[in-house]
């Protein structure tokens, strides 16, 4: 980090603008800020499940996908810039993988909840699937490493598989859906 910051505000954004890592100025409302903005909200949402309690494996595996996070808001905050690189959507394949496995196969659709820690695994989940989106969105417009939204759409399919994971770990079992249940 070229430079440190000792002063948080500095009211350049003030007329709606907000400056890029290239040191660029665009409007607060533009797509590559929505995009930014979806990431940084999940990395958030991933740093409030992991203040509950889970397995070391999954602490690291979640602490390990903010610092890509952030990677990848640094690669969106610089056009032209890659920083999320296949070898990474193929751990998170891995990972999904290893953690899947020992799962009992889903028969039915499964309503978020059962433990607290697995409700908000399922909220970072569908914030993540906002970032593909938002993501997905500015490639409409402009050119952007196509490893990112694979990295995100992986990553929402791992949260998925968390969530599940940590109902276990809790000793809950998944809220299965009852279509029609209240007619």
């Amino acid at each position: 980090m070229g430079h440190r910051l000792s002063k948080i505000y500095t009211r350049t954004g003030d007329d709606g603008t907000t400056g890029l890592g290239d040191g660029s100025r665009v409007k607060k409302t533009e797509r590559r800020i929505e995009a930014i903005g979806a990431v940084d909200e999940l990395n958030s949402l991933l740093g409030l499940l992991l203040a509950h309690q889970m397995s070391d494996e999954i602490r690291v595996s979640l602490t390990d996908v903010q610092h890509e996070l952030f990677d990848l808001g640094g690669e969106l905050s610089i056009p032209d810039r890659s920083a999320i690189s296949e070898e990474q959507v193929n751990r998170l394949e891995t990972i999904l993988d290893k953690f899947n496995a020992d799962l009992p196969p889903l028969k039915e659709f499964i309503l978020p909840g059962g433990s607290e820690a697995s409700a908000v695994c399922h909220l970072a989940r569908s914030v993540c699937r906002r970032a593909e989106r938002r993501v997905i969105r500015l490639g409409e417009e402009e050119k952007i490493n196509a490893a990112a939204t694979k990295y995100l759409n992986r990553l929402s399919d791992l949260l998925f598989v968390l969530a599940r994971v940590l109902n276990v770990y809790a000793g809950r079992t998944d809220v299965l859906w009852q279509p029609g249940k209240n007619r």
